[in-house]
C-alpha cells in the first residue's frame, strides 16, 4: 500500500513535511467537491489507500495543526453550525441604486423565491437526523431538493434542538400528515438500536412549552427507560433507520474499526463494560463480532451515499415527488405572472429597471435579464 507521508519530527524538516501534507490534501479536496470533518478526511484518505485506519487519530491532529499554523485554510474542515458566529453584517459592494435594481429584478422573478407549503396534499412529512456532520454535508443537496430539514443529532445535548424538531412534527400532524424521522448513523450496538433511543429522547421533552403557549409533542409508541417500559401508547411517529447497515457496508467495502470503544473510551466488547452482557450487545457481537463501522466511512462514495438517502426519502414520498413539488412552484409563478400582466406591474417594473440602468450609464443595448 502506498502511504501518504505523515509529518514527524521537529523544526524545519517538520515544517516542510506539513506543507507537503497540506498540499496533497488540497489536491484531493479539488476532486471531492465538498467539505469533510477532520475525521471524515481520515476515511477519505483511507479510501484512497493513502493511510491505514490505525493512523486516523494522528491524521486528525495533523490536519488541525496545519489549519492552526497556516498550511491549510482555517475553514478547510466542516464545523458544527452551532459554533458559528451570528449577527455578522457585511457591507454591500454596490451603490444604493444598483441595490434597488437588483431587488426590482428579483421582484420580477419573485415566484422562484416564494416558499409554498410543500406538504399540502402530501401523505408524509419527513425530517432527517444524522450522527456525524460529514453526513449532513453529504446529504444536504438531496434534502434541499425534497425540502426536508436535516440536522446532526450527536449526543442530543440540546433540549431546544429536540423541542424544535418535535414542534415541526406536531404542526405536521395537526395538518393531517404522517410524520417520519429518517436516521443514518454508525453501525455499532447502540447505533442499531437508535430507534428506541430517539423515541425516548423525544419523549423526554414532551412536557416543554413555548413562550407563544405551544405545548410539547410526544412521539407515542413503546418508551423504555433503563430497560423498563414507561409508556406504551399508539405510535404517532415512524422512525426509520436507513443506514449505515451491514449490506451497504459490505457492498461498498467500507472500513471497519476493530473495536467497540464508545465515546467514553470504554470498550463494549470487553466484559468489564457495564453493558457488555446486555442482550443488544451480545446479539451484536454474535452477529458481527467486536468491530464497528463509523458513518463517516460513507464519504468515500458520495454518489452511492446520496442514492441511499434519496431512496429512503422516496420510500415515503414516491418517485414522482420532485415533479409534484415543481408543480407547486410553477403554480406560484403562474399566479404572480398573471397578476403582473393583469395590473400592468410587469411593464412598470421594466420601465423602472431601464431607468436605473440608464442612470447608471449602462450600455443601452445590454438587456437586463428578468427571466
Amino acid at each position: 500500500m502506498a502511504e501518504l507521508q505523515l509529518p514527524k519530527g521537529r523544526g524545519e524538516n517538520r515544517r516542510r513535511q506539513l506543507i507537503n501534507f497540506a498540499s496533497n490534501l488540497i489536491g484531493i479536496y479539488s476532486q471531492i467537491g465538498f467539505k469533510l470533518s477532520a475525521r471524515g478526511w481520515c476515511y477519505q484518505l483511507e479510501g484512497f489507500r493513502l493511510v491505514n485506519k490505525n493512523q486516523f487519530d494522528r491524521v486528525e491532529k495533523l490536519i488541525n495543526e496545519c489549519r492552526r499554523d497556516g498550511y491549510l485554510p482555517v475553514d478547510f474542515t466542516a464545523e458544527e453550525e452551532a459554533r458559528k458566529f451570528v449577527g455578522i453584517e457585511i457591507p454591500e459592494d454596490c451603490m444604493p441604486v444598483e441595490y434597488l435594481q437588483k431587488y426590482l429584478v428579483a421582484a420580477m422573478n419573485c415566484g422562484v423565491y416564494y416558499t409554498p407549503n410543500w406538504w399540502t396534499d402530501e401523505k408524509y412529512y419527513i425530517q432527517i437526523l444524522v450522527e456525524k456532520v460529514d453526513l449532513k454535508t453529504l446529504f444536504e443537496p438531496v434534502c434541499k431538493k425534497f425540502h426536508i430539514p436535516i440536522a446532526t443529532s450527536k449526543g442530543w445535548s440540546s433540549i431546544l434542538q429536540r423541542a424544535e424538531f418535535a414542534r415541526r412534527f406536531k404542526e405536521a400532524e395537526e395538518e393531517g400528515l404522517i410524520c417520519v424521522l429518517l436516521y443514518c448513523g454508525d453501525h455499532d450496538p447502540d447505533g442499531l438500536r437508535i430507534t428506541e433511543n430517539i423515541r425516548k429522547n423525544l419523549y423526554d421533552v414532551r412536557d416543554v412549552w413555548w413562550i407563544d403557549k405551544t405545548v410539547g409533542y410526544s412521539p407515542g409508541g413503546k418508551i423504555y427507560g433503563d430497560g423498563i417500559l414507561i409508556s406504551d401508547t399508539p405510535e404517532k411517529l415512524i422512525i426509520d433507520r436507513f443506514g449505515l447497515n451491514y449490506d451497504f457496508i459490505a457492498a461498498h467495502n467500507l472500513t471497519w474499526v476493530d473495536n467497540l470503544i464508545t465515546s467514553s473510551g470504554k470498550d463494549l466488547a470487553g466484559p468489564s463494560h457495564r453493558n457488555h452482557h446486555l442482550p443488544y450487545v451480545q446479539n451484536y457481537l454474535n452477529q458481527f463480532g467486536p468491530k464497528k463501522c463509523e458513518a463517516n466511512a460513507m464519504v468515500v462514495i458520495p454518489g452511492e451515499a446520496r442514492k441511499l438517502c434519496k431512496a429512503a426519502i422516496e420510500k415515503y414520498l414516491g418517485y414522482d415527488a420532485l415533479k409534484r413539488f415543481e408543480a407547486k412552484r410553477q403554480e406560484v409563478c403562474d399566479n404572480i405572472d398573471e397578476f403582473k400582466r393583469r395590473t400592468g406591474l410587469d411593464k412598470t417594473l421594466m420601465n423602472v429597471i431601464k431607468a436605473i440602468k440608464k442612470e447608471l450609464g449602462a450600455n443601452d443595448k445590454k438587456d437586463v435579464d428578468v427571466n
